[in-house]
């Protein structure tokens, strides 16, 4: 069967994830073109050794993931330096990082619809969500997100597994704020929002100082439990989307961190 093109697949996700939504410092787009076309392809957070064996496995000639395989620049590469892996087994790999986080239908509408926001509306460059949600206490929503996103991962994730940590500011959150990954620098944006908490992947020691301090309640997740749930739904656009393209969205996509 004749296969797809690779640019055909990029321009797909250009529709669905706009480039002019990245930030710019970020390094989203077609990363690793093997000129090949593919037939089937493997959404992922990151491609890892362990994902693009996966890809191999499943005789996918192309990832989607969402963090940029190449970021900084690159001066040289080796043997272990996964842009040569890439190339070396024939698959492609297009990277879409900012501009899904901030997309329709992207990886933070994807977590604003897990907690139910109401009126969501984006925030913060238009890369979070904020909105209106039944009234939770801080310690309360802590603990729903970590059953709901620890859940969501695969393999399940369970107990301390998903180390979920907050601030309270005593209050209950009735607008609520999300970001995925690092987005705890964030929280004068959530605050100027109108929001009573914020609720994102991960937040340094004096984020959550200054939260405390301005009276902003704040849940870190987990950089990888915030965005994993956003694959699934990827395959199942992109396959949409691009018709006779086969999408599966990574099993071998894993927390980089051991928890105690």
């Amino acid at each position: 069967m004749e296969g797809i093109s690779v640019q055909t697949v990029y321009e797909a996700m250009s529709r669905i994830a706009p480039p002019e939504l990245a930030e710019g410092w970020d390094n989203s787009g077609l990363l690793v073109d093997c000129g090949r076309p593919v037939r089937r392809a493997l959404t992922a957070l990151d491609i890892t050794p362990a994902v693009l064996a996966e890809a191999k496995r499943l005789d996918c000639g192309l990832i989607v993931a969402h963090h940029p395989v190449i970021f900084a620049p690159l001066k040289r590469m080796d043997r272990r330096d996964v842009p040569f892996l890439l190339a070396e087994g024939g698959v492609s790999a297009i990277c879409m990082h900012t501009n899904f986080d901030a997309a329709e239908g992207g990886v933070n509408d994807i977590l604003a619809g897990l907690f139910g926001l109401r009126g969501a509306a984006p925030f913060a460059n238009g890369c979070g969500r904020v909105g209106e949600v039944d009234p939770i206490a801080v310690p309360a929503l802590a603990a729903l997100a970590q059953q709901r996103l620890g859940a969501l991962c695969v393999p399940p994730l369970a107990g301390p597994a998903v180390q979920v940590k907050y601030t309270d500011n005593g209050r209950p959150v009735r607008r609520l704020a999300v970001i995925s990954g690092a987005g705890g620098s964030l929280f004068e944006e959530a605050l100027a929002a109108g929001a009573d908490c914020l609720l994102t992947g991960e937040a340094n020691h004096h984020a959550a100082i200054d939260a405390a301090r301005l009276g902003l309640g704040l849940v870190a997740a987990g950089h990888y439990a915030t965005e994993y749930p956003a694959l699934a739904a990827l395959a199942a656009r992109l396959q949409q989307a691009v018709p006779g393209l086969a999408v599966f969205a990574s099993r071998e996509n894993r927390d980089p961190f051991t928890y105690l």
